[in-house]
This record gives structure tokens, sequence and C-alpha cells, in this order.
């Protein structure tokens, strides 16, 4: 019998009658085979299928339903869920897990409990011990449990692993549950504001295998001369290799040899062979996620706004993105990306942030990682002080997860046990052909040791060259080399205080000089290290780790245009006024120990394996700076004891530190881009109940700033948030244009200038 007659409902629909409201019946059953669905990729379906029955159960309350009716009062509408699922379940860590999940699916995966230190979110324990509304007994005769769940999970060996391994489960058990959430109360909405039903119609990988295949059958990937033989070979060896069964693979291939296409075309033929369901590219730096992603549209035949690849590198924190209620449409629809497509490019950032993170927002797309082929790109790039939390990850994913990951590099980092690093990664399988001669055969540069160069040294030897590259640590010192030498001919800067359009864009003038003959001095910061594909006969470095040098080096001779002893990476150490971090100068000392026993072939596999050696054997216990593997225990011998500090994990696991704030700019290329483009955007986006693809187009011209720099461009009115009232901070643009230089993008060191323009009529 129904309360009073009545149907229990789980959302409501204003201006419409009741009857065409969202009964919670059909909600939770719904939202149950979702995420059962979501969750058979990795074998935890009747799980997540309890989950989802469960997580509105507290809207069995008289009072949830009156705030369905206009009533201001909070109702806790999770916990109750929480509570039957410990009950429910025999297996008390799958009960504990499940409340986890359950109880945080809209605050957020939360600590068990309360500690010393003050974190965001109620820990569940005393979330389980709160008083909530009666709950009615209408529930047990709308909603049937499934039988005990079982667990099925190959653990590890020791308790700490193992309890790492539960806190992975947990938090894909969460991300199939809001994942279902928001896409069922997505769909009614949508369907009573007569909107059309999301587009979830994609291609099949099979589809862009063909695609792949017939571009890579072009005359130039089939050619057996130099060193378009040598990517021939790689790439047929790659592909042969995709027959493996899943798990942890390496590609060592040196820089130049073909890896973007290369890793594209093995994780296809991998994922179709086994039945996985997408690629995902995880790249280190987002100042180069349009490139790559670019190049992959290019050989997969997609327009740029083709939805079978997404990007998704977004600096904007949904999380941020405040509303009264949560299940709301303003909230649903400003939720990240779940990462349905079948390729996907994203950022090491977003990627292991996103694995080791609480809100729903970030976590709503991790089963989605499952049943995939996942790319690292420059994997050597991983922080050093999150190294072994994300080694970690990367076992778990292989091992339970049924996703393969490739390690693409062309300076392998030491991370397998076989290495010597302790807990390391296990049977990883090399894709590439013979690697040690593989690197022998794609030699094309010399790499020496100059010592010591002041400025005026530099620029007097930059000044001699025509065509040259110079790499330094510092933002500063490169515009500072950038400004004695621009009056030269071919005079050019890259920095990340460009936006990613502006960099693409001078990128391709750059590329264009080189073609034309005609002079070219560049002065970059080190993100034109990864993955940036341009060549030049002399390149300059400052002092860095080996894996840097060996990066830079990939920019000299690319494509074995000259001679190798014509071809220089010259290596020095700057001025002392150009301060570089600790770590970096660590990094540094590490190279030049290895210098000193490898001077000849400093880019040989046995001097990167020497110099990784020395670089993690130095860190030590500083691998895990953090100490996030400590964040999850476990007793087995008591499995209620399960104890996973979530929220403690998601704050501890950064990794970039520092306060930073994304900026839109209004950068206009006049020749490849409309005028009007991101004018239209922001004007579009002053006027939006939501950002959604909005948000999405701005990425291109987004500029990271410290929270120092951002207050003084505050203080002297230089930027301005969008709709601040609605979406906070999260869209900060630029109002002063003079500020963005067309040649070396943002500038704020002293805008007290703008001061003296306030008083000039």
């Amino acid at each position: 019998m129904k309360r009073n007659g009545c149907c229990w409902y789980a959302h409501s629909a204003t201006d419409l009658p009741e009857s065409q409201w969202q009964t919670l019946e059909s909600h939770l059953k719904d939202v149950g085979e979702l995420a059962a669905d979501k969750a058979s990729h990795f074998n935890a379906q009747e799980l997540a299928r309890i989950a989802g029955l469960l997580h509105d159960l507290g809207k069995y309350t008289e009072e949830f339903q009156q705030r369905l009716r206009g009533s201001k009062i909070k109702v806790d509408h999770s916990t109750h869920g929480a509570l039957i699922a410990i009950k429910h379940c025999q297996n008390p860590v799958l009960g504990l897990l499940l409340a986890y999940c359950i109880a945080g699916h809209h605050a957020g995966l939360a600590d068990r409990r309360e500690g010393q230190n003050k974190w965001r979110i109620t820990a569940l324990d005393t979330r389980l011990k709160a008083t909530l509304p009666q709950l009615h007994s209408d529930w047990q005769q709308e909603i049937q449990l499934s039988s005990q769940p079982n667990l099925a999970m190959q653990p590890c060996t020791t308790e700490k692993e193992i309890a790492f391994q539960f806190s992975v489960l947990g938090r894909m058990l969460y991300s199939c549950l809001v994942d279902a959430d928001f896409l069922d109360t997505d769909a009614f909405y949508r369907k009573i504001d007569n909107q059309p039903q999301r587009n979830t119609q994609y291609l099949s990988l099979g589809e862009l295998k063909a695609r792949l295949d017939v571009y890579l059958n072009q005359p130039g990937f089939q050619s057996d001369q130099g060193i378009n033989g040598i990517r021939k070979n790689i790439l047929n060896t790659v592909k042969q290799r995709a027959e493996l069964e899943p798990g942890l693979f390496s590609l060592n291939v040196p820089t130049g040899g073909g890896k973007t296409l290369s890793s594209l075309a093995f994780a296809l033929d991998h994922a179709v062979r086994h039945g996985q369901r997408r690629v995902i590219l995880v790249i280190p730096f987002t100042s180069i996620v349009e490139q790559n992603a670019q190049e992959w549209r290019k050989a997969l035949g997609l327009d740029h706004d083709d939805a079978n690849l997404l990007e998704h590198h977004s600096a904007f924190n949904t999380d941020a993105i405040q509303s009264d209620n949560p299940s709301s449409k303003d909230k649903l629809r400003e939720a990240a990306e779940n990462w349905e497509s079948p390729i996907v490019v994203t950022t090491a950032v977003q990627f292991f942030e996103s694995l080791f993170a609480h809100r729903s927002s970030r976590c709503r797309k991790l089963h989605n990682i499952a049943n995939s082929v996942v790319i690292l790109d420059e994997a050597q790039t991983l922080p050093t002080k999150l190294l072994r939390p994300c080694v970690a990850m990367i076992k778990e994913l292989a091992l339970n997860y049924r996703t393969s990951l490739v390690m693409c590099t062309a300076t392998q980092p030491a991370l397998e046990q076989e290495d010597g690093f302790e807990n390391g990664l296990e049977n990883v399988r090399e894709l590439a052909p013979d690697p040690i001669q593989l690197h022998k055969s794609l030699e094309r540069v010399m790499v020496e040791y100059i010592g010591e160069r002041n400025d005026d040294q530099l620029v007097e030897e930059l000044l001699q060259q025509e065509q040259v590259l110079c790499i330094v640590n510092n933002r500063r010192h490169a515009r500072a080399l950038y400004d004695r030498i621009k009056e030269a001919g071919g005079a050019a800067h890259l920095t990340t205080l460009m936006c990613a359009k502006h960099r693409s864009s001078k990128l391709a003038e750059i590329r264009q000089w080189l073609d034309d003959g005609k002079p070219v001095r560049l002065i970059s910061t080190s993100l034109i290290e990864a993955g940036v594909d341009i060549s030049l006969k002399t390149v300059y470095r400052a002092e860095a780790g080996l894996d840097s040098i060996a990066q830079a080096a990939g920019r000299c001779n690319r494509n074995k245009e000259w001679p190798i002893e014509e071809s220089r990476v010259r290596v020095f150490k700057p001025d002392a006024e150009w301060s570089i971090p600790p770590e970096v100068e660590q990094f540094a000392s590490a190279f030049k120990t290895v210098y000193r026993t490898h001077a000849d072939n400093l880019l040989s596999i046995a001097a990167i394996q020497d110099y990784f050696k020395q670089v993690y054997w130095l860190k030590g216990k500083a691998l895990d700076a953090k100490s996030i593997l400590d964040c999850a225990f476990v007793d087995l011998n008591d499995p209620s004891s399960l104890d996973i500090g979530y929220d403690q994990m998601a704050q501890r696991f950064q990794m970039i530190e520092s306060n930073m704030q994304p900026v839109i700019v209004p950068y206009c290329d006049g020749d490849n881009d409309s005028p009007s483009k991101v004018e239209q955007l922001l004007k579009d986006l002053e006027y939006r109940e939501y950002a959604g693809g909005i948000a999405r187009q701005l990425q291109g011209y987004l500029v990271q700033v410290p929270e120092q720099a951002l207050n003084a461009l505050r203080q002297y009115g230089a930027v301005r948030a969008i709709q601040p009232e609605r979406f906070g901070d999260q869209f900060l643009v630029l109002d002063n244009a003079s500020l963005y230089d067309q040649e070396c993008g943002l500038s704020w060191d002293n805008p007290a200038y703008l001061d003296s323009e306030t008083t000039v009529l």
C-alpha cells in the first residue's frame, strides 16, 4: 500500500502536475540497472546495482517529499541507503564500500573517521550515527535487493596493497553510481523540457581502426627509405604485438620514431582484438594536447568538433559551482565529461587526479577507463613525489579493471620491480622492435656539456646560429633572452603564458620559416620538449634531468636532415640569477653524475636507466611524499576495520600544487580563426544557464595565472568574472587586451602602469 494512495517521488517538475514527476521506484531501478551495466566491465555489476537501488532511499521520507513540494528544510536522503547496504552485505568490506558510495553520491567520498586534521566532508562514521527522518516501509515493497554480492578481485600480497585495492574499487563503484544517477536524472529533465536526449551514437573502434589503416597505407608511411623505413618497422611491429593479452606494455622509441601514430595503431588494433571500449591518450602537459589531438583527428578523418574524439583538459573546476539542489538541472549540466567517446585525449593531471579524487564531477568518468587502452605519453614526466601512488594505480588498473596501459616514451623510466623499484610494475611487455638497436639506428645528435654561460655569452652564441633553439627552466629567463635577440631575424618565443591557440599558431609560423630556409632563433621553456614536432640543427638546453635533455634532443635533427656530427645539443649552466626549482637542481645533479660515466653516449638506454635508478634511489620515501598510500588501511582478520581516507587522498594527491587560476584571454588569429570566435563564446556564456560545451571550446584560450599575479590583475581591474552569481570565479576573462602580447602572451609582472591609463581622458 502506497502512503495515502500517493506515489513516492524522486524528482519534481516545476509547473507540471505530480503525475508527471519522476517516481522514486523507477529512478532507483533505472539507476541500479545503469550502474550495473557500467560496472560489468570490471565484474562488479551486483555491487553497483545495489548502490543504485539504495542511493536515494532516504527519499522514502515525508520530509523529503515535502521538500519536493517547496519545503526549505534540508533532508539527508543518502545515509539511510548507506545503513541498509551495511546491513544487507554479509561481507563487511563490501557493505562499507557501498556505504561510502551511497552516503557520498552528492557530498563526495569522505574519510571513514574524523581525524586530527579538519577535512571538508563529514566523515562516514559520523554520518552513519546521525539522527535521520523516519524511513517509510514502502521501500521494501518497491525495491528488491539482489542476493549477496561477491568480490571478484585479484588481491595483492600485503594488507597495505589490498587496502589500496579496496579504495580503488570503492571509487570505481562510486563512478558507476554517480554517472548513472546523473544520466537518469538528466534524461527525465530533458523529457519534461521537450529537449532531445543525449546523443550516444559513436563510431565503433573497428570503424576508427579501418580509417587509420587507410591513412597509414599512404606511400609516405610505407617507404623503406631512411628514417621512414625505421618508422615503418616500428609501426608494423606494434601492430603485430596487438595480439598480446591485455595488461602492461612499454613503447620505448626514441624521439622521431613515430610514437604518436604507432601507439594509436597499437591501441585500436589491441582494443578491437580484445573487445575493449575506448582509447585514452594521456599527455603530460596541457600545452601539447591540442597538437596531439589534431594529429589523431587527421589520421582518423575526424573534424575538429567531432564527438568521437574528446579533448578533456579543462582547468575549470566544476566542484566549485554551487547549487542549492545537487540534483537540479543546473548541477547536472555543469557535470564534468564522463568519457563516453571512443577516443579521449586528456592530461596526466586530469587522468591521475581524477583517479584519486573524491567528488562526483571528477570521478564520474572513471568507470570508462575500465576495459580500455590507455597510452601514457612521456611516462617519465610523472612527478617523483607521487610516483609510488601512480605506479600502484597503474598496476591496479591492469590487474583488476582489464585496462591495457602503454608507457610510451623515448626515455623509459626504471619503474619495474626488476629495476629495483619497490612494489614496481611486473610483466611489462615491450612493443618496439629491439629497443637497444632502435636507439642506435635513430641516433641523430651529439650531446655535450659546455659548462657555464652567462646571458651575454649565450646571446652571442645564439646570434651566430641561423637556426637554433634555446630551452631554459624559467619563464622570466626565456622572456629576458627573447627581449635581447628579438631585433634579430627570426626571433621567436614560446611560453605557457600564451594560450594553446596562440602557441599552435606560433609553431605553425616557425615551421613555415624553417621550411622556407629563413633564420629561426627560438627561445622556449620546457613546454616544447613534450612531443612538439619541430626540428632545428642546434639546441641549447639549460641544465636539467637527463630525461629533459633527451626530450630537448628530440627537437634537434628530428628527421635526420643533417649529419650527426653537425647536430649539437649543448647543455649549459645558466646565470645564478635565474633560479630553478630545487627538484630540477636534483635532477641536474643526477644528470652530471651520469655524464661522467656515459659522456660518449648520453642518450643510450643504459645511460637512461642509470639516471632513473639514481633519481629514484635519491628520492626514497619521497616517492610518496604525502603518504597517500597510508590513507587506506585494513586488518584482514577484521574486515570491518577497513578505513579509507578518500577526502585526505584527494587533497594530498595534487600533481600541480601551486594555486593557479585559469584566465580566458582574447587571443585571435586572423588567418586561421574567426576574429570574433572567443568574443562570441564569452558573449554566449554571459547568458547561459550552464557552461557545458562552451567551457570545452574555451580550453584553447586559457592561461594559468598564479594567485599573486591574479590578485594584481584584479587590483587594477584587468580581469572580470562572467556570471559570478552562477559560476563564481570559474570564468575569469582578461578585460585589458593590452596585457596580452602577440609575441609573448600574458604579462602581469608590472600592471601598475594601468593606474596611469585610468587617468588619461
